[in-house]
């Protein structure tokens, strides 16, 4: 093992962090999940500022990196819409939308070249919101957090998931036609 290997490390880590954060939640533990969330969130930090300050990325960091995040997000988003803290229509478009974009970049990547995904500053955003959204209800659920508050970021979540998975369709679509009319 070389210092290369500390960021990809970090982020396994945070593949691990899924399950007592599932577990934590399951519990209705939301203050302990609260803090495996934000113990995940510091290696996302952690580990990307080290990849990029001393020039460690890898192919496996960015594939594994993307995926920790969504195994956390999707894991917290499945138990609380299970729970009736997250409303169910919310999961399954946010589920959607990820099943959307994995779907497309897999058949762009078989059919049209190979796929090199850059998230746009939507996408970003829509990612930041998701996760703003799920600590919120996991607080709500230890803290008074107002329910006016919960509702509209609920619907601003909503919107950027509908609007970056619209986003990734349009972009992706017009660049395949672009390459394949290329090819003709």
């Amino acid at each position: 093992m070389s210092p290369q290997d500390i960021p990809n490390l970090l982020t396994a880590l945070r593949v691990l962090l899924v399950l007592p954060a599932t577990w934590l939640m399951l519990e209705h533990r939301y203050g302990a999940a609260l803090v495996v969330f934000g113990v995940a969130g510091l290696t996302d930090a952690l580990d990307g500022f080290i990849a990029r300050r001393f020039r460690w990325q890898s192919r496996l960091g960015a594939v594994l990196d993307p995926l920790a995040d969504k195994l956390l997000a999707v894991s917290a988003y499945l138990v609380l819409g299970a729970q009736g803290v997250l409303p169910a229509w919310l999961v399954a478009l946010v589920l959607a939308r990820d099943l959307v974009i994995v779907a497309g970049s897999v058949a762009y990547h078989l059919r049209v070249e190979r796929f090199d995904a850059s998230p746009s500053l939507l996408s970003k955003l829509n990612t930041f919101l998701q996760i703003v959204l799920v600590l919120t209800a996991m607080a709500a659920q230890v803290l008074p957090v107002p329910s006016p508050a919960m509702t509209a970021l609920v619907w601003v979540v909503a919107a950027t998931t509908l609007g970056s998975g619209l986003d990734y369709v349009w972009r992706w679509g017009r660049r395949a036609r672009r390459v394949l009319g290329g090819r003709g």
